[in-house]
């Protein structure tokens, strides 16, 4: 099963960033290929501060459209998103990201995300440019943190 783990250094705080991650209605607005998003569900957590979401997230490239179900928690006090899939082209997807504070204006942002296509074609057609795909992806976000929060 592909996986993908990338650390990045960002000059924007830990909670900004996760801020702006778990901001997910926002995705359709900058995250490349996200046509749209849907908050299907939203529930705070067991107490303990976190909020779990049931989003439907739209995808789209050239005459490729998906649409797939995830459950997201979000963990304020540890800097932790979790993403669980729960329907559409996958047969099996998770996603976390990770927020560690250097200082009060940077960040380590860790990613993870792994993926395995239900079909094999799409898993031919989208395996190979999901490395460019993700790249943008993280881009993406730093972009956005310098618009939302303004460049460092």
């Amino acid at each position: 099963m592909p996986q993908i783990t990338t650390k990045r250094r960002v000059p924007h705080s830990a909670v900004d960033m996760f801020d702006l991650v778990a901001d997910v209605e926002q995705y359709p607005r900058f995250v490349p290929f996200c046509r749209d998003l849907r908050v299907l569900k939203r529930d705070p957590g067991g107490g303990d501060g976190t909020e779990v979401l049931v989003v439907n997230m739209t995808v789209a490239y050239k005459l490729i459209k998906e649409t797939f179900t995830s459950r997201v928690t979000l963990d304020p006090a540890q800097l932790r998103i979790h993403v669980k899939y729960l329907n559409g082209p996958f047969t099996r997807m998770e996603n976390r990201w990770a927020f560690h504070p250097i200082d009060d204006t940077s960040c380590e942002v860790e990613f993870f995300l792994a993926y395995e296509f239900k079909s094999r074609a799409l898993a031919l057609v989208m395996g190979s440019m999901f490395d460019a795909v993700f790249r943008r992806f993280a881009s993406a976000f730093e972009q956005r943190a310098d618009v939302v929060y303004g460049p460092a």
